[in-house]
């Protein structure tokens, strides 16, 4: 059985983003395309662990975000693997991701 690694769905809420374009030229030189025909949805592939991953997600999409200027919120999930993981928003005090408290 072959491994093609880990499969990476990725849904980003964000409002009043000004540069989408140049957001997402940062998310595809880090390997992510876009989901044809969905706003702010966006696939990848991963080889490496899920916790590697979770880090690489949180990482390339804050670093997009720093790059950006946005004036309402910035909420994510993913999935890897179909499995769904936690929601997190973007604190724009830290310029951090944040898991959200339910």
């Amino acid at each position: 059985m072959e491994d093609n690694g880990i499969e990476l769905l990725v849904l980003l809420d964000i409002s009043g983003l000004e540069d989408k374009q140049r957001f997402e030229k940062h998310l595809k030189r880090e390997g992510f395309k876009t989901v044809e025909g969905e706003d702010f949805v966006y696939t990848a592939k991963s080889s490496t662990t899920t916790f590697s991953t979770k880090a690489y997600i949180l990482e390339v999409f804050k670093e997009g975000l720093r790059k950006q200027e946005f004036k309402g919120s910035a909420n994510m999930v993913f999935l890897l693997n179909e499995t769904p993981y936690p929601a997190y928003y973007f604190d724009k005090n830290t310029n951090e991701f944040e898991l959200v408290k339910e």
